[in-house]
């Protein structure tokens, strides 16, 4: 592991807004009323990378809190650094394996959850990694309050057309759903936030695509 990556591990371990793996669990059910020490909604956004979703979130929406999740600390790091110098108290991280993350908020402790520019893990032998397969919807299902909607925003073609299947298979409610966001009525304040990949792929004319849905 290079030195960078080994400051930034070190250092997160020093940030407020920073829960790794099972330090994290001593928040399941209290990351409003312990964490942020408020009781407004929790909103995640998984798979975050260095956070830049969950970051711009937090300054437009500052009466709901946000937590981005991830495994890799050195990406984390970036979200969590912005975080501290810029004074968010409405953001924080968890580092951990999203195949666990029922083991981290309680049922019905969430109000959104937002995935954006997954891993679309395109190989038919990894379909169960894909973070709309249904096993893992089953846990987004268990974790949102009843009418709590699910946000995928993605680049890949693929990932996009496997969710829209998973969601009309398991009859989910679809609220938005479009394969060219910037070309549609959705690209509002929120759709329009972009990451640093998201640029590079607009910069090539790839097109974005965005589905809303919920489990009631």
């Amino acid at each position: 592991m290079g030195k960078d990556k080994l400051r930034k591990f070190a250092e997160i371990d020093t940030f407020p807004n920073v829960y790794q793996l099972h330090l994290g669990k001593v928040m399941k059910g209290k990351w409003a009323s312990e964490h942020f020490k408020n009781n407004n909604p929790v909103v995640l956004e998984l798979a975050c990378g260095k956070g830049e979703y969950a970051v711009n979130l937090a300054k437009l929406f500052p009466e709901r809190n946000f937590v981005g999740v991830d495994l890799k600390g050195n990406r984390i790091w970036r979200g969590a650094r912005t975080g501290v110098d810029e004074g968010i108290q409405n953001l924080a991280f968890l580092r951990i394996q999203i195949e666990d993350i029922l083991e981290y908020f309680a049922p019905g402790e969430i109000d959104e959850i937002w995935i954006t520019f997954a891993d679309p893990q395109p190989q038919e032998s990894r379909e169960k990694k894909r973070l709309t397969f249904p096993g893992f919807l089953e846990k987004y299902r268990i974790l949102l309050k009843p009418g709590g909607r699910m946000n995928l925003k993605t680049d890949n073609d693929g990932l996009y057309n496997y969710t829209v299947e998973k969601v009309e298979e398991l009859n989910l409610i679809t609220h938005k759903n479009t394969n060219h966001l910037y070309q549609s009525e959705f690209a509002d304040e929120v759709l329009s936030i972009k990451t640093h990949y998201e640029r590079i792929y607009l910069k090539h004319d790839k097109n974005i695509n965005y589905i809303q849905f919920s489990f009631s």
